[in-house]
């Protein structure tokens, strides 16, 4: 049978005290105390699962919990310490240095050599540098500390490997509008920690809308619900639609300027550019500009995707994508996002190739490759009778006095590489034509080489 250990307190309440419970917010008093009150988490937590039955049995273990705000990793914490009979201990990463995490340690030491475990809590564990991190190993090895980090940001990228080798990353996602709902329910419906002895009126299509806004953070919705509550007093307990206008005014959409999302939505927007699909491209332009995206970071992007993505296909992209960044730098916002916006739709729609950015990564590794070769006489300068006595131009042919304006024979890369093809047009948009022309050029060249015994072209790759 799973363990049902006495209800958990909350975090604060070393701090509030048990008769203090008023004074505590919405969302800490209804902070779940068994695993059956998380809202979510279904993958996760659900019945059979791997850490539930963990949980459940106490058999807890060091572990990243990696998701956005308010889905449930300090909660899951506290209920990891709870089900074991360990003691809880939080810090911070924004808030802690590494004296107070030494001192948290090593008062974890006595306690196991007292025979109580101790699960550490630190959240916002990717703001810890290096050092920091390597701080924790030991004692997780030992086993002084159940290791809980709780991280919005990617592991991989934000926790060194040696810390991320020694704990199990559990990936918490988005809580649901409708699961936040259930959660805003249970706390009109609580007498004791939520709002059931304020006799409140709040519709089913208030509840979801305000699950809506929450954006996936359960504490948010539950603050929300809170303001609504208080500002209801005044209307006779109910909260009505002009209540919730003024509650749900000016809610902003999860967005990290320089985090897992931020990457995520330019990610979207990028690659929706690549798909030609206007329709999502602006889509997630607009999810960007809503989260406080640096519209000059915007253009900067969208003028790589002209560059790396349409190319040559169509040389005016470049050009507009320039226009686009000028006209936001005169104009500012909000009138100037529209070039932005414009400048978006125009990327997705027109014809993409990266036959150009394909052609100079080849070139680049060739240099890596080859290293330094000598530039072929015949292509040098001989400004000086010695540079011409020492060969410097010697057999060059000027194209213009070749037949067609091309002198079909020469090449135009050092002896030991041989002729080379790096850019290879593809059958859209202008390289349509550019392709056609290439392609003659490039067998008159062959065939003149041929001709002559020469090395005919070789492709790059």
């Amino acid at each position: 049978m799973p363990r049902r250990p006495p209800a958990p307190p909350s975090q604060s309440d070393d701090l509030l005290g048990g008769d203090r419970d008023a004074l505590r917010p919405l969302a800490e008093r209804m902070r779940p105390r068994a695993l059956d009150e998380m809202v979510g988490q279904r993958r996760l937590l659900a019945p059979g699962s791997a850490l539930r039955r963990a949980v459940e049995s106490g058999h807890v273990h060091s572990m990243i919990l990696w998701g956005p705000p308010g889905c449930g990793k300090t909660t899951l914490a506290l209920l990891l310490a709870h089900y074991a009979d360990a003691e809880f201990r939080a810090i911070s990463a924004v808030l802690s240095g590494l004296p107070e995490v030494r001192q948290v340690l090593a008062e974890a030491a006595q306690r196991f050599a007292g025979g109580r475990r101790t699960v550490l809590f630190v959240d916002e564990v990717h703001r810890f540098n290096k050092v920091q991190q390597d701080a924790f190993l030991p004692h997780i090895e030992r086993g002084t500390i159940v290791f809980v980090g709780a991280t919005t940001e990617n592991p991989s990228f934000e926790l060194n490997s040696a810390l991320l080798s020694r704990c199990r990353v559990h990936v918490m996602e988005a809580v649901s509008p409708s699961d936040i709902a259930a959660a805003l329910r249970s706390a009109l419906a609580d007498d004791v920690r939520g709002l059931g002895g304020q006799g409140l009126t709040v519709s089913d299509e208030a509840l979801a809308q305000i699950g809506t806004a929450a954006d996936g953070d359960v504490r948010r919705g539950l603050t929300l619900l809170e303001i609504a509550a208080e500002l209801a007093g005044d209307e006779g307990g109910e909260v009505t639609e002009a209540t919730l206008a003024q509650v749900l005014a000016d809610r902003t959409r999860r967005f990290d300027k320089g985090g897992e999302q931020f990457y995520d939505q330019i990610s979207a927007l990028h690659k929706s550019v690549r798909s030609s699909n206007p329709d999502a491209a602006l889509y997630w332009f607009a999810r960007m500009l809503d989260g406080g995206c640096d519209r000059s970071y915007l253009a900067r992007r969208l003028t790589r995707m002209a560059v790396e993505d349409i190319g040559l296909a169509d040389p005016r992209a470049q050009q507009m994508a320039i226009d686009a960044w000028e006209s936001y730098d005169r104009l500012g916002s909000p009138e100037g996002e529209l070039a932005l916006a414009q400048l978006v739709i125009y990327l997705a729609s027109t014809a993409k190739s990266n036959a150009a950015y394909a052609a100079f990564n080849a070139a680049r590794r060739d240099v890596d490759e080859y290293g330094t070769q000598d530039v072929p006489m015949h292509l040098r300068n001989a400004p000086t009778k010695l540079m011409k006595s020492l060969g410097y131009a010697k057999g060059y042919r000027y194209d213009h006095d070749a037949e067609g304006g091309i002198a079909l024979d020469q090449t135009g890369f050092p002896d030991a590489m041989g002729e080379r093809v790096y850019y290879q047009p593809v059958d859209r948009g202008l390289e349509i034509k550019l392709k056609d022309k290439l392609d003659r050029l490039r067998e008159a060249r062959d065939a003149a080489r041929a001709s002559q015994g020469g090395k005919g072209r070789g492709k790059a790759g």
